[in-house]
């Protein structure tokens, strides 16, 4: 029996393994070891303030590529680097993120249009109508925020806003996700220099005119309260040329002030210029924050006003910016077209020392095709180039007219090749593909040159559409008897090369919303300047374009060829929100001779910053659906009612024969007066009478009492 019942339990032990070996063959789940490892290095603390439920999920989107290695806000930088050496990665300083309420205007002082007593939830009293105040974007005042606030970091005020404590937010994001009305946000300096305004932002009339998008009604009240250090920093948040703008600038801000509905609009450049000769005049240099070092070093050609725009906020974003200019001086256009009475130099100067100490480097005689080349700056350390030579203007002011310029490998200006014939203007020919980029009828003449000058195909791209062909049908006739294609609702995207030579260029065909890659060694622009143009090194991708899709004479189209078919590639800057989804280059809304005005160049310098900083870190140059253009419907007044007459300040002139400046600016006395008549708006607030901005808190916290509220 013994023999038998062992016999008997040895088979069902056989069975019952074979059986859990199956079962472990069916429900075997894989556990990546990166993932277990990076979990095991995380703290454990399940806070949630990752993003993610738990320590393990966040471990799953670490090695997933969803979340970086310092994502863990309970950890400190010695878990990030042992995360980043599991991954096989380095990991850059990273800058805290805070959380900031972007609200100007409590519950507590809002026009109420209902009494509400249901959930004290700010997602349900959401739903009602967008909310009990009259404006219907500002915050509801019931603290879901800082219920969910792990870390003790946020209260409600007195007025009704959330307030937050910067050294125990860990910038978890934990607030901004709750928030339905999107008041709250994460802040940080590069999420200030990267980010374009929404609808959802509770933006001010002067704030949404000023093309650089400066927090006026922020800068004029700290003059109000005389804290004239801190207004500075808020004037250069978006302008490193606080000073020259102050004298310059043709003001669209007030051309949109509230204060207008009930006199006149704030003399809100005048004040810019009191507070930025506040700086000069103390002569201690008051600087923007800055992003940690990343050690990435950008070229930046062209030591003009976006130039050195783009460069000031380059190194504020962390990297280390350098810029190449031809002439002996930065500056650009400043120094030759405004007149010495409006703009003298020691007020540019000023300024462009100012940029230099944010930790900008620049080289000054050192022309772009005669010093250096592009792709000798991107065979060094440099991670990218962007190109910013300025317009015909530029090329005069520096004497250069009579010459044609070729700073971006096979490109030309259409009125260099139309003025000058080949032997006269330095080209020695245009290689076998040349393709005009627009030009209208001047395309027929520019073709017949490209033909003397040795091109064995030339193209033809318009942006517009047939129907709207600059050229009669007679002209396109005959353009195509003498074998030139002829494309429309193409805009050139990309261009390729290799060396000091263009390959490619990538076109998209607007009528069926997708990019081909042509071969091409000339590519001649119908503008008056080069496009401002970001150079990187090729990326490894694929051109998914068929063969099928060629158009006859169009080139040698590339089917499935990686980007080892060239070095480097250049693209624009993402284009004003405006005008975001115009493609290619000579889009509407382009800047085709030179810029219209200073605080335009220094927006645009902004944009460029932001899309270099992207490119480099793979993030898509994308902008978000509600994103805010000068064509937005958004909330706004068209009466103001408690605003007391208060004129304005008169600007006192010179009145010596030798002044150095007509304008002498406004006196202490004066520039308190003239911030006192701002109204301190929000979306649709304003101040009413007897609300005294003097006993309005500090910066970080919210202004004084207004109805209606927003």
């Amino acid at each position: 029996m013994d023999v038998v019942a062992i016999s008997i339990m040895g088979i069902m032990g056989l069975v019952v393994g074979i059986g859990l070996a199956a079962a472990s063959k069916i429900f075997y789940v894989y556990v990546d070891p990166q993932i277990l490892a990076v979990d095991d290095a995380l703290p454990g603390a399940n806070c949630g303030g990752c993003g993610y439920p738990g320590c393990g999920s966040n471990a799953e989107a670490i090695v997933a590529g969803k979340s970086p290695p310092n994502s863990c806000v309970a950890a400190g930088p010695d878990v990030a680097e042992a995360i980043a050496a599991i991954m096989g990665m380095s990991i850059e300083a990273k800058e805290p993120d805070i959380a900031r309420p972007g609200c100007t205007y409590g519950v507590k002082d809002a026009d109420i249009k209902y009494i509400y007593d249901g959930l004290s939830d700010c997602r349900a009293a959401a739903l009602l109508s967008g909310g009990m105040k009259v404006c219907s974007i500002g915050c509801l005042g019931l603290g879901s925020c800082v219920k969910v606030c792990q870390f003790g970091a946020l209260s409600m005020g007195p007025d009704g806003l959330p307030k937050v404590n910067e050294e125990k937010c860990t910038g978890c994001g934990a607030c901004e996700r709750v928030c339905p009305k999107h008041i709250i946000t994460l802040s940080s300096v590069t999420r200030r220099i990267i980010r374009e305004y929404t609808t959802e932002d509770c933006t001010t009339p002067c704030q949404r005119a000023c093309p650089a998008g400066i927090d006026i009604c922020d800068y004029i009240r700290q003059i109000s309260l005389g804290n004239y250090h801190r207004s500075v920093q808020v004037i250069k948040e978006r302008n490193p040329f606080p000073t020259v703008i102050g004298r310059v600038c043709p003001r669209p801000c007030e051309d949109d002030c509230r204060r207008q509905l009930s006199d006149e609009p704030v003399a809100i450049n005048y004040l810019k210029r009191f507070a930025a000769d506040y700086e000069k005049k103390i002569g201690k240099r008051i600087l923007p924050y800055k992003a940690p070092d990343t050690g990435r070093k950008v070229a930046i050609v062209g030591g003009g006003l976006e130039g050195l725009s783009t460069a000031f906020f380059m190194a504020r974003l962390g990297h280390e910016p350098t810029i190449y200019e031809s002439t002996d001086k930065l500056g650009g256009l400043l120094r030759t077209a405004i007149a010495a009475n409006r703009l003298p130099m020691d007020i540019l100067d000023w300024d462009i020392d100012g940029i230099l100490e944010m930790g900008v480097r620049a080289e000054t005689g050192k022309a772009l095709g005669q010093d250096f080349s592009v792709d000798s700056l991107l065979e060094s350390d440099v991670e990218a180039v962007f190109l910013a030579t300025g317009g015909w203007d530029s090329r005069l002011a520096r004497g250069a007219g009579k010459t044609v310029e070729t700073p971006v490998p096979g490109m030309y200006l259409l009125i260099d090749l139309l003025r000058f014939d080949g032997e006269e203007a330095g080209i020695d020919g245009l290689g076998r593909h040349v393709v005009l980029a627009g030009g209208g009828t001047s395309v027929i003449e520019a073709a017949e040159k490209s033909r003397k000058l040795g091109a064995e195909k030339v193209t033809v791209m318009f942006q517009e559409r047939k129907a709207d062909s600059p050229l009669d049908a007679e002209q396109l006739a005959a353009l195509r008897e003498d074998g030139v294609e002829v494309l429309f609702d193409a805009g050139v995207t990309r261009l390729f090369g290799r060396k000091n030579r263009l390959t490619h260029i990538e076109y998209t065909d607007d009528d069926r919303s997708h990019t081909k890659v042509v071969s091409a060694d000339t590519i001649v622009l119908s503008a008056g300047r080069f496009p401002q143009l970001i150079f990187t090194r090729a990326q490894n991708r694929v051109q998914p374009v068929s063969d099928a899709d060629a158009e006859p004479g169009a080139g040698e189209v590339l089917s499935e060829k990686p980007a080892a078919e060239w070095e480097w590639e250049a693209f624009e800057s993402y284009k004003d929100p405006a005008l975001f989804d115009q493609t290619g280059l000579l889009a509407k809304g382009d800047v085709l001779s030179d810029f219209s005005g200073a605080i335009r160049a220094i927006g645009a310098g902004r944009r460029a910053a932001a899309a270099i900083h992207q490119t480099m870190y793979g993030i898509p140059l994308t902008l978000p659906d509600n994103v805010l253009t000068s064509i937005s419907v958004i909330q706004d007044v068209d009466e103001v009612h408690g605003v007391p007459t208060d004129p304005r300040q008169i600007m006192p002139l010179c009145d010596e024969p030798d002044c150095v400046e007509l304008e002498t600016g406004f006196t202490e006395d004066m520039a308190r007066a003239e911030a006192d008549r701002c109204l301190q708006c929000g979306l649709i607030c304003y101040q009413q009478k007897g609300v005294s901005i003097a006993s309005a808190p500090p910066a970080e916290e919210t202004a004084a009492a207004a109805s209606p509220a927003g």
